[in-house]
């Protein structure tokens, strides 16, 4: 099913079913607590249906004999606008990178709303569920699979004496981890006594996450992540 725009009252459902969707698509987003929530995703994905009415149906006026248009033009350029977008989202902190699956999120409401705009609502309806599976169950089922931080150890280094182990803890469980102690040794660097401890981590967050954490914990000094085997 394809709508062909032919008045003002058609484009301006289009415009609204790409408003509905992608504000789903935010709220779920929202939820998650991500950088991008209901707000981006909703603007993004209204954006990109606006730019593709505008493309496809804002220039018939001055359509002639010596003039042609090309409407995938401007499509295109919506595709490259939200490349530059979905990059602001992600950053890179040692050997982790955070923001990927925000990063798609928002391509993929662009791309919902340009096919909104170019007149498919079913497509587009049809794209809006399969993103919720993909973000919702696949999610679900990744924490069923193995997973390679079962045979890693953490290695954190951390000023003694400062509560700093009761810091560690704490934020492992808040973010899901049982942890264990493997072994610590205590040694004077840069003048301080520091300790060095490997620890183990269970839980179904990526580890990564944790270590990202703990780098940003008062009187950590160093946080390694290593196979066991190492």
């Amino acid at each position: 099913m394809k709508f062909v725009s032919g008045s003002t009252g058609t484009e301006l459902l289009l415009l609204l079913i790409a408003f509905v969707l992608s504000m789903i698509i935010g709220l779920e987003r929202q939820l998650q607590q991500k950088s991008a929530g209901l707000r981006t995703h909703t603007l993004v994905g209204t954006g990109a249906a606006l730019f593709t009415l505008v493309s496809g149906f804002g220039f018939s006026t001055v359509l002639g004999s010596e003039v042609n248009l090309d409407p995938s033009r401007i499509a295109a350029q919506v595709v490259s606008g939200v490349g530059f977008l979905g990059a602001g989202v992600i950053f890179m902190r040692r050997d982790v990178v955070r923001g990927l699956t925000t990063a798609a999120t928002i391509w993929m409401t662009a791309a919902i709303g340009m096919a909104c705009g170019a007149g498919m609502p079913v497509l587009a309806g049809a794209a809006t569920v399969l993103h919720l599976i993909a973000v919702g169950a696949f999610g679900r089922l990744a924490r069923f699979l193995p997973s390679p931080d079962r045979n890693r150890i953490v290695t954190v280094r951390y000023l003694d004496g400062a509560g700093v182990l009761r810091a560690i803890l704490h934020t492992a469980t808040a973010m899901g981890f049982e942890a264990s102690i493997l072994g610590t040794d205590v040694r004077r660097e840069d003048g301080k006594q520091q300790v060095r401890a490997a620890m183990r981590f269970r839980g179904k967050p990526p580890l990564q996450n944790l270590v990202v954490a703990l780098e940003e914990l008062d009187g950590v000094t160093a946080v390694r992540l290593r196979a066991d085997e190492d």
